[in-house]
């Protein structure tokens, strides 16, 4: 199974993205070309390869009409209610794979837009997210996956920064109160460099398409791709996305665990062994200090998902425990076998 994990260390940008992608995707796909060719009136897309603090990415720049924001006809910046937004992108031409995953993309910004305001999503006008610019970010990055077909997408936590930052409403602070919102459900961290490191348009791609988050998997490294941002921060302004491959899906195992504080050695021993016998595949006991200074122990049992109410009522019918914790977890096995 292949595997994208984002690096989000300097945070994530939709013009990061696009540059990290497109060094995945090689010369088998030409951003330029694919991207100018879907439709966006006067799209023109520049890739440069830059250095960031002695690390070399790729720069991709989304210009409308020379310019890195879309002018109206008075020249100044178009606002675009997300109906507009959504006929724009519905009359690209790109595969409905696109089409359906940037529309999504469009409609969580447009929910979190609307919570900041207090209005409904179809009230919202996106400013900033509204360029044609940002549409070509987050269309041309549903278009790299589309081509690199990962079967599983990753990320670390996500640096945003801190302090204040300047948008059409004025001085905000940040993360700017629709990526607050965006952020919601994904570990981040503010660091120690102010500024904005994670824009919304970053944050709600990657929110749509990434299944999980945290630490780099197991998996065998093919190939990185760098996208390179102008910021100099005192670190290199890059997001690095990993493309590798994984052996097979990992086990999947419930862990439930439970305190007790007024069993005997005899009982607990006794329920250890029930509990194995009822199918869970590991159970051992922690000694660990409870309230009041009282000395218990934490009984831990690891069992297949499927097994997991039958496991937990054994838990709650063999110990004195009132309640239990369980969560899911990855396991790796190696085969093993007896030979006498």
């Amino acid at each position: 199974m292949r595997i994208l994990f984002f690096e989000c260390l300097s945070g994530i940008s939709g013009d990061m993205i696009l540059g990290a992608l497109s060094e995945l995707a090689g010369p088998d796909f030409d951003l330029k070309t694919e991207l100018e060719k879907a439709g966006i009136p006067g799209l023109e897309v520049r890739t440069e390869r830059i250095s960031s603090r002695g690390i070399c990415g790729t720069r991709a720049r989304v210009l409308i009409f020379g310019e890195e924001e879309a002018p109206d006809h008075r020249g100044h910046a178009a606002h675009r209610s997300l109906s507009d937004v959504l006929e724009i992108i519905n009359g690209l031409n790109v595969s409905g794979f696109v089409k359906e995953n940037a529309c999504g993309i469009y409609s969580d910004i447009a929910a979190a837009e609307a919570e900041v305001h207090g209005s409904s999503a179809g009230e919202v006008h996106f400013h900033e997210v509204g360029m044609l610019d940002a549409i070509a970010d987050i269309v041309g990055a549903c278009m790299l996956i589309e081509h690199l077909k990962p079967g599983r997408i990753l990320s670390s936590p996500v640096r945003t920064g801190y302090g204040t930052v300047k948008c059409s409403h004025g001085t905000i602070p940040v993360p700017a109160p629709a990526s607050e919102i965006l952020l919601r459900g994904m570990p981040s961290y503010a660091g120690d460099a102010e500024g904005e490191f994670a824009t919304p348009t970053g944050i709600a791609v990657l929110k749509h398409f990434a299944d999980g988050f945290g630490q780099r998997p197991l998996m065998v490294l093919e190939k990185t791709g760098c996208g390179a941002g102008s910021r100099d921060a005192g670190f290199p302004d890059i997001l690095r996305v990993f493309s590798g491959t994984q052996e097979g899906e990992p086990a999947r195992t419930s862990v439930i665990t439970c305190t007790v504080d007024d069993m005997t050695p005899e009982d607990i021993g006794s329920a250890v062994q029930t509990l194995m016998s009822d199918g869970a595949l590991d159970v051992f006991v922690s000694p660990v200090l409870m309230k009041k200074g009282r000395p218990g122990h934490l009984i831990t049992c690891i069992c297949r998902p499927g097994d997991t109410d039958r496991v937990a009522r054994s838990v709650l019918k063999n110990t004195t425990t009132i309640g239990l914790r369980f969560r899911g977890e990855d396991r790796y096995e190696l085969v093993s076998r007896f030979e006498t």
